[in-house]
Protein backbone atom coordinates (compact mmCIF):
# COMPACT_ATOMS: atom_id res chain seq x y z
CA UNK A 1 0.00 0.00 0.00
CA UNK A 2 1.15 3.68 -0.86
CA UNK A 3 -0.20 6.61 -1.00
CA UNK A 4 -1.60 8.82 -3.78
CA UNK A 5 -1.72 12.44 -3.97
CA UNK A 6 -4.97 12.50 -6.03
CA UNK A 7 -7.69 9.25 -6.69
CA UNK A 8 -6.12 7.46 -9.24
CA UNK A 9 -7.93 6.60 -12.12
CA UNK A 10 -5.64 4.02 -13.91
CA UNK A 11 -2.19 1.87 -12.93
CA UNK A 12 -0.45 0.12 -14.92
CA UNK A 13 3.40 -2.29 -14.75
CA UNK A 14 5.87 -1.42 -17.18
CA UNK A 15 5.18 -3.68 -19.76
CA UNK A 16 8.63 -5.25 -20.06
CA UNK A 17 8.60 -8.28 -22.03
CA UNK A 18 12.65 -9.42 -21.32
CA UNK A 19 12.32 -8.66 -17.44
CA UNK A 20 15.41 -6.30 -18.03
CA UNK A 21 13.79 -3.32 -16.58
CA UNK A 22 13.62 -2.08 -12.49
CA UNK A 23 9.65 -2.64 -11.58
CA UNK A 24 8.13 0.55 -12.43
CA UNK A 25 4.35 1.33 -12.61
CA UNK A 26 2.72 4.50 -13.43
CA UNK A 27 -0.74 5.89 -11.99
CA UNK A 28 -2.75 8.34 -13.38
CA UNK A 29 -4.64 11.26 -11.11
CA UNK A 30 -4.32 15.04 -11.36
CA UNK A 31 -0.78 13.86 -13.22
CA UNK A 32 0.87 10.96 -14.30
CA UNK A 33 3.25 9.75 -11.64
CA UNK A 34 6.00 7.19 -12.26
CA UNK A 35 6.88 4.39 -9.51
CA UNK A 36 9.55 2.42 -8.89
CA UNK A 37 8.61 -0.87 -6.78
CA UNK A 38 11.45 -2.48 -5.37
CA UNK A 39 12.07 -4.85 -3.19
CA UNK A 40 9.82 -7.31 -3.21
CA UNK A 41 7.04 -4.89 -3.27
CA UNK A 42 7.87 -3.77 -0.25
CA UNK A 43 9.23 -0.07 -1.01
CA UNK A 44 7.12 2.13 -3.44
CA UNK A 45 9.30 5.61 -4.15
CA UNK A 46 8.19 8.63 -6.26
CA UNK A 47 10.32 8.20 -9.36
CA UNK A 48 8.54 11.58 -11.52
CA UNK A 49 5.62 13.58 -11.77
CA UNK A 50 4.56 14.04 -15.28
CA UNK A 51 3.31 18.04 -15.65
CA UNK A 52 2.36 19.95 -18.73
CA UNK A 53 0.92 22.63 -16.50
CA UNK A 54 2.51 25.62 -18.18
CA UNK A 55 -0.01 28.27 -16.86
CA UNK A 56 2.43 27.66 -13.07
CA UNK A 57 -0.36 27.27 -11.48
CA UNK A 58 -1.70 24.70 -8.43
CA UNK A 59 -4.67 23.26 -10.80
CA UNK A 60 -4.56 21.25 -13.91
CA UNK A 61 -6.95 19.17 -15.82
CA UNK A 62 -7.33 15.34 -14.21
CA UNK A 63 -6.21 12.76 -16.41
CA UNK A 64 -9.18 10.09 -16.74
CA UNK A 65 -6.98 7.60 -18.71
CA UNK A 66 -3.17 6.47 -20.09
CA UNK A 67 -1.37 3.46 -22.05
CA UNK A 68 1.98 2.41 -22.07
CA UNK A 69 2.98 1.83 -25.71
CA UNK A 70 4.52 -1.82 -25.55
CA UNK A 71 6.70 -1.51 -28.30
CA UNK A 72 8.06 1.76 -26.92
CA UNK A 73 8.26 1.77 -23.43
CA UNK A 74 9.63 5.27 -22.96
CA UNK A 75 6.18 6.16 -24.79
CA UNK A 76 3.09 6.81 -22.68
CA UNK A 77 -0.39 8.64 -24.18
CA UNK A 78 -2.39 10.48 -21.77
CA UNK A 79 -5.76 11.16 -21.99
CA UNK A 80 -7.59 14.22 -20.17
CA UNK A 81 -10.73 16.12 -19.09
CA UNK A 82 -9.93 19.03 -21.33
CA UNK A 83 -9.89 17.18 -24.64
CA UNK A 84 -6.27 16.56 -24.73
CA UNK A 85 -4.50 13.15 -25.67
CA UNK A 86 -0.57 14.12 -24.48
CA UNK A 87 2.09 11.59 -25.47
CA UNK A 88 5.06 11.56 -23.05
CA UNK A 89 8.96 10.42 -23.34
CA UNK A 90 9.14 9.18 -20.16
CA UNK A 91 13.27 8.64 -20.28
CA UNK A 92 13.34 12.63 -21.09
CA UNK A 93 10.72 13.32 -19.30
CA UNK A 94 9.34 15.39 -21.89
CA UNK A 95 5.92 16.03 -24.08
CA UNK A 96 6.71 14.80 -27.36
CA UNK A 97 3.44 16.33 -28.39
CA UNK A 98 -0.25 17.22 -27.29
CA UNK A 99 -3.59 17.93 -29.05
CA UNK A 100 -6.78 18.70 -28.90
CA UNK A 101 -8.20 15.13 -29.56
CA UNK A 102 -12.09 15.41 -28.99
CA UNK A 103 -15.01 18.43 -28.45
CA UNK A 104 -15.73 16.75 -25.08
CA UNK A 105 -13.60 15.74 -22.28
CA UNK A 106 -11.27 12.43 -23.47
CA UNK A 107 -12.02 9.15 -21.88
CA UNK A 108 -9.14 6.84 -22.93
CA UNK A 109 -6.38 6.19 -24.91
CA UNK A 110 -5.38 3.09 -26.34
CA UNK A 111 -1.99 2.19 -28.63
CA UNK A 112 -2.42 -0.15 -31.62
CA UNK A 113 0.63 -2.01 -32.59
CA UNK A 114 3.57 -0.28 -33.27
CA UNK A 115 4.59 3.31 -31.91
CA UNK A 116 2.70 5.51 -34.45
CA UNK A 117 -1.24 5.02 -34.16
CA UNK A 118 -3.73 5.08 -31.05
CA UNK A 119 -6.91 5.51 -30.80
CA UNK A 120 -8.90 7.55 -28.05
CA UNK A 121 -12.79 7.86 -27.05
CA UNK A 122 -14.67 10.54 -24.93
CA UNK A 123 -17.52 12.42 -23.88
CA UNK A 124 -18.17 13.37 -27.61
CA UNK A 125 -19.01 10.12 -28.58
CA UNK A 126 -16.37 9.14 -30.67
CA UNK A 127 -13.44 7.10 -31.41
CA UNK A 128 -10.79 8.51 -33.48
CA UNK A 129 -7.72 7.22 -34.71
CA UNK A 130 -4.54 9.06 -34.79
CA UNK A 131 -1.11 8.51 -36.69
CA UNK A 132 1.50 10.43 -34.71
CA UNK A 133 4.00 10.49 -38.29
CA UNK A 134 0.81 13.06 -39.52
CA UNK A 135 -1.05 14.56 -36.61
CA UNK A 136 -2.74 17.55 -38.97
CA UNK A 137 -6.04 14.97 -39.29
CA UNK A 138 -7.49 12.60 -37.34
CA UNK A 139 -9.86 9.70 -38.57
CA UNK A 140 -13.08 9.20 -36.63
CA UNK A 141 -13.74 5.54 -37.23
CA UNK A 142 -17.09 5.40 -34.80
CA UNK A 143 -19.36 7.87 -33.75
CA UNK A 144 -21.98 5.99 -30.91
CA UNK A 145 -25.83 6.63 -31.47
CA UNK A 146 -27.19 10.02 -29.96
CA UNK A 147 -23.78 10.68 -29.35
CA UNK A 148 -23.45 8.97 -26.06
CA UNK A 149 -20.35 9.14 -24.35
CA UNK A 150 -17.77 6.07 -25.13
CA UNK A 151 -15.81 5.48 -21.84
CA UNK A 152 -13.18 2.71 -22.94
CA UNK A 153 -11.30 0.99 -25.84
CA UNK A 154 -9.37 -1.30 -26.41
CA UNK A 155 -6.89 -2.58 -29.35
CA UNK A 156 -7.16 -6.76 -29.99
CA UNK A 157 -3.55 -7.23 -29.21
CA UNK A 158 -3.46 -10.04 -32.00
CA UNK A 159 -4.92 -8.56 -34.92
CA UNK A 160 -4.85 -4.89 -34.80
CA UNK A 161 -7.68 -4.93 -37.68
CA UNK A 162 -10.13 -4.80 -34.62
CA UNK A 163 -10.88 -2.88 -31.11
CA UNK A 164 -14.03 -2.31 -28.84
CA UNK A 165 -15.54 0.36 -26.78
CA UNK A 166 -18.11 0.70 -24.36
CA UNK A 167 -20.98 3.16 -23.60
CA UNK A 168 -21.80 5.24 -20.84
CA UNK A 169 -25.01 3.66 -19.42
CA UNK A 170 -25.75 0.87 -22.24
CA UNK A 171 -24.80 -2.99 -21.55
CA UNK A 172 -23.23 -3.58 -24.92
CA UNK A 173 -19.58 -4.14 -26.56
CA UNK A 174 -18.82 -2.56 -30.20
CA UNK A 175 -16.50 -4.13 -31.86
CA UNK A 176 -15.09 -2.60 -34.61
Amino acid sequence: TFDHNYPPTKILWLPDKNEAQPDLLVTSGDYLRLWNVGDGSKSVDLKHTFNNNTRYTEFCAPLTSFDWNTENTNMIGTASIDTTCTIWNIETQQVTTQLIAHDKEVYDIAFSQGTDTFASVGADGSVRFFDLRSLEHSTILYESPENNPLLRISWNKSDPNYLCTIMSDMNAVVIL
